[in-house]
């Protein structure tokens, strides 16, 4: 009987591992297309990631300074109109530009997650809607620092 109790123990824990991978993926997923929305002008993409009642809101270095500066806030439909704009005018970023997606957290209908990207780092709430993680609100701030910088 405690052989039996003990491997219906590991499995279910395996399970859970499992299951908590699957998650951390569509997480990462969401992420990803994130990213590949804005870098691409993939309205779908962005779409499939963000929340209708997204709140955007992020940091830039003011021009010619070491200062930062509000950089305002952006919505679900500016989030849009910018991916259509980088496809009209095909300002794609370079091939190798960053796409780089951590998890920090993952619950049954909560995540958290930091992007990287061209413009800079995104820390990110996501919430689990209909079965669909969904990049709820982002907390960004640019540019990158450059390799050897502080």
């Amino acid at each position: 009987m405690k052989k039996v109790l003990t491997c219906l123990l590991v499995l279910a824990l395996a399970f859970q591992a499992n299951a908590q991978n699957s998650e951390s993926e569509k997480v990462k997923r969401a992420c990803m297309d994130y990213i590949e929305g804005f870098y691409e002008g993939d309205e779908a993409k962005l779409k499939r990631s963000l929340s209708p009642d997204l709140l955007k809101f992020g940091y830039m270095k003011k021009r010619g300074t070491e200062e930062y500066a509000s950089a305002g806030q952006m919505t679900y439909e500016e989030a849009l109109s910018y991916a259509r704009n980088v496809k009209e005018k095909q300002r794609f970023p370079k091939a190798d530009a960053p796409r780089g997606v951590e998890i920090y957290d993952v619950d049954d209908n909560i995540a958290a997650a930091k992007v990287t990207a061209w413009w800079g780092f995104d820390y990110m709430l996501l919430a689990k809607v209909d079965g669909k993680w969904m990049i709820q609100q982002v907390l960004w701030q640019g540019p990158l620092k450059k390799k050897g910088g502080s």
